[in-house]
């Protein structure tokens, strides 16, 4: 009796256990969100189904096809490597967008904000309408669809292009999300509240109707007026300046602590 309660010993795990699990557990869990809707989901199945086969063919004795599969599971590795590539890079581009190791990507970060206030800056000075809107946790995917996909590093100058007064997406949004401009020409909804200013137009009641649907930043140069504004929760700050911004943007984005802020909205430093 002992010697089989030494046996069932494995059926009462420890903490360490219980960690273990849930780490796998989670593990398993980001695989599938990454490879569903994907290619990589039928190929993960057709391994499913291969392994399926050995232990078919491991229990039914069948040694022509455990040899076949034995010999294709060794080389299983590299060739899941070659096969699942394009996968692998999307994951570890995602792991590159958690908090903590955007904690430890100071210096780039900071570049993202510097590039993003000099943008919005130039089209002030020049007088050319624009509006951006910056993801932080809820997502923009919805709406970057209403637009043109771009998928190029954030710049300045890239900024300046898509809204040159003749640019055929100059009269939509721009979409950043990361270091990244998603999308441009894409459609905000409007504000549904009254608004009590009657100089703002359609730009900013589109940047205040995305503030209030979601958490994002919006950024507004107004055309007529050359000023900058910002719209979060709902709400918009009118003639920011360009430090004003980049103070707005490091309090709002996920950047390293310790980076001098400026007080929001009638907020105390």
């Amino acid at each position: 009796m002992n010697g089989f309660s030494q046996q069932l010993q494995f059926l009462r795990p420890g903490w360490t256990d219980l960690v273990e699990i849930a780490i796998v557990f989670i593990l398993i869990y980001r695989i599938l969100l990454l490879v569903r809707e994907t290619r990589a989901m039928q190929m993960l199945l057709g391994v499913l189904l291969l392994a399926g086969l050995y232990l078919m063919a491991v229990v039914l004795d069948f040694s022509l096809i455990r040899g076949l599969l034995q010999a294709l599971l060794e080389y299983g590795a590299i060739a899941a490597l070659v096969v699942f590539q394009p996968e692998m890079r999307a994951a570890l581009a995602r792991l590159g967008q958690t908090p903590l190791v955007r904690l430890l990507g100071q210096a780039q970060e900071t570049r993202v904000i510097d590039r993003l206030v000099e943008g919005v800056e130039r089209l002030s000075l020049q007088g050319v309408g624009a509006i951006v809107a910056v993801q932080r946790e809820t997502g923009l995917k919805e709406y970057a669809r209403t637009g043109s996909g771009v998928e190029a590093v954030l710049s300045a100058d890239l900024l300046g292009t898509i809204f040159a007064p003749h640019s055929p997406l100059h009269d939509g949004a721009v979409i950043v999300v990361g270091n990244t401009i998603k999308a441009a020409g894409a459609i905000l909804p409007l504000t549904q509240n009254p608004v009590s200013d009657s100089s703002l137009g359609t730009r900013h009641r589109a940047a205040i109707g995305l503030s209030e649907e979601t958490d994002a930043v919006v950024i507004v140069v107004s055309e007529e007026t050359s000023r900058i504004s910002v719209a979060h929760r709902g709400r918009i700050e009118l003639g920011v300046t360009g430090e004003r911004l980049r103070g707005m943007l490091e309090r709002w984005l996920p950047e390293p602590e310790g980076l001098r802020t400026a007080p929001l909205f009638g907020e105390s430093s």
